[in-house]
């Protein structure tokens, strides 16, 4: 088990990135990090895979001090690309494994394992700088699994890249889940985070706003939704349900018994004999939590 405890970040100038962030990430899963540009993720990933050591506060694994754990244990993938362009794919990899002691067969097996695993085996004798972006994150990610981390952290590692690329990186970190490794996993893309993780923690100003499972989070802090489309007269007893506003032509209704909802909208229509375009229930989003929290939308 992954735990933070009241870490504090101050940069030059004043400034506050991380304001007594305490978060526990069990073993085994995989936490999405999510927040706006600036709110602190890479400075926090950064200091979980100890790039960043100038910092208050603690991260212990299990009942140790991070600071004295190996760093055998970790596998860090930056948001930049850290790979040297002018060489094959293959030496980047061995140059990552030699880092974290793999020689002779050993670090040609696992590098040829990792090529496999990201979807490179036949461009293993390639130069980097022949690569697409897709490429490059994919390989990028795979230099940091070379020693068989059980702990990866990824910052934004989809950015940028295309269909192909994004379907690897999805089965890589399913395959990680499987072998019972933790993924803390950094986005701002909402839709990923629901797809891939257990469990997210958001973070904004520096500070977790809130954390915990994916649908624990989902229901307390978002009723489900109807919207409703191509009705001129609404019932008159349709606000006694929840909140309703105005949305893309039509009204969304936030409520929390959204078929009782519906069957007043229908028995409207029909007395009314008024044309329904669109009635659908909708499902509550962790970007609909983000701002139900902030106020802001994620990418403001």
């Amino acid at each position: 088990m992954l735990t933070v405890n009241n870490i504090q970040k101050h940069y030059g100038g004043g400034t506050q990135a991380l304001k007594n962030i305490s978060l526990t990430i069990p073993d085994g899963i995989a936490c999405g990090l999510v927040g706006p540009n600036g709110a602190g993720k890479s400075t926090l990933m950064k200091i979980l895979a100890s790039v960043i050591k100038d910092y208050k506060g603690e991260v212990h694994i299990g009942a140790t001090t991070i600071d004295r754990k190996k760093k055998e244990q970790f596998g860090y993938i930056p948001q930049e690309i850290c790979l040297e362009q002018t060489l094959s794919a293959l030496d980047n990899l061995y140059f990552f494994g030699k880092l974290y002691g793999l020689k002779g067969k050993q670090l040609k097996t696992r590098a040829s394992e990792v090529l496999a695993d990201i979807g490179l085996s036949g461009r293993g004798n390639d130069k980097v700088i022949t690569f697409s972006g897709g490429m490059k994150r994919r390989l990028n990610i795979g230099c940091a699994l070379m020693h068989t981390p059980k702990i990866i952290i990824m910052d934004e590692p989809t950015i940028g890249i295309d269909p192909q690329s994004r379907r690897y990186i999805f089965q890589m970190i399913e395959q990680l889940k499987q072998k019972g490794c933790t993924i803390i996993y950094a986005s701002h893309y909402m839709e990923e985070v629901e797809q891939l993780c257990d469990e997210v923690a958001f973070i904004d100003q520096g500070d977790i706003i809130e954390n915990g499972s994916i649908e624990g989070l989902l229901q307390k802090n978002i009723f489900p939704s109807i919207f409703i489309k191509g009705i001129n007269s609404l019932p008159e007893n349709i606000r006694q349900f929840g909140t309703l506003e105005n949305k893309d032509g039509g009204y969304l209704l936030a409520t929390r018994t959204p078929l009782e909802a519906m069957e007043a909208v229908l028995n409207h229509c029909q007395r009314k004999n008024v044309q329904l375009e669109q009635l659908e229930l909708v499902q509550p989003r962790l970007e609909d939590v983000f701002f139900s929290l902030t106020g802001s939308q994620l990418r403001d």
